[in-house]
């Protein structure tokens, strides 16, 4: 009879386990859609706020151009990344470029720089950091609105030592109490300005060569 009992609540365990996977694998299965369609409505958001939609007609998540590994150490990547390209009736209108400074005051900080095509700032966001609340925190659009003060700024029309904070003679503010983050901040966008600069001409013949996205979806609100 014990026998027969522990054969019997093996069988049961068995069925349990099974009928607990085929329940898992089945809401992973419904799941997944809205999940990835829940991260491309956030990625596209972030880009819409940098180039909105009225400056451009292509779908800035397909439009893509891989960055060349000489110039990941530039932007501070460490396994490459894509350009999101921008384009308004077939022609290039910004780049938006990932970059990461590891200057922070508490370690990274990863931004998203987007850079017209005249070599000017189109909007800078930062969508990681693990600065001090109150004080490098500031870096983020939520906390404050200093990131928006490059919108505009470019390298040709900078003092060589404009791309600083104010303390150390450049033309940025810095936050009171915090300069470490800013500053890490500024020259991280500086470096993809020179960047850009250098890639661009590439990047134009590529474009000339890719298929163009056409935007088939409004930007998220």
């Amino acid at each position: 009879m014990i026998v027969k009992s522990m054969g019997k609540n093996s069988l049961l365990l068995a069925l349990f386990a099974l009928i607990t996977a085929l329940i898992l694998a089945s809401t992973d299965r419904l799941t997944e859609k809205p999940i990835a369609e829940s991260e491309r409505i956030a990625a596209q958001k972030a880009l819409f706020e940098i180039i909105p939609v009225e400056r451009h007609n292509n779908d800035l998540l397909l439009d893509l151009q891989p960055i060349p590994e000489k110039y990941w150490a530039t932007l501070g990547l460490e396994s490459g990344g894509d350009i999101h390209i921008a384009r308004l009736d077939g022609q290039p209108v910004a780049a938006i470029i990932p970059s990461i400074t590891a200057e922070g005051y508490s370690g990274d900080i990863a931004m998203i720089i987007g850079v017209n095509f005249d070599g000017s700032v189109a909007g800078v966001r930062v969508i990681e950091h693990k600065e001090t609340p109150g004080l490098g925190d500031k870096v983020d659009l939520r906390k404050s609105d200093w990131i928006l003060s490059f919108n505009g700024k470019s390298l040709a029309k900078s003092a060589p030592n404009a791309w600083n904070v104010k303390k150390e003679k450049g033309e940025f503010d810095q936050f009171t109490g915090a300069t470490i983050t800013p500053r890490a901040v500024i020259h991280q966008i500086a470096k993809t300005l020179q960047y850009f600069n250098q890639d661009k001409e590439r990047l134009v013949t590529a474009l000339n060569n890719s298929a163009i996205h056409p935007l088939n979806e409004q930007p998220i609100q």
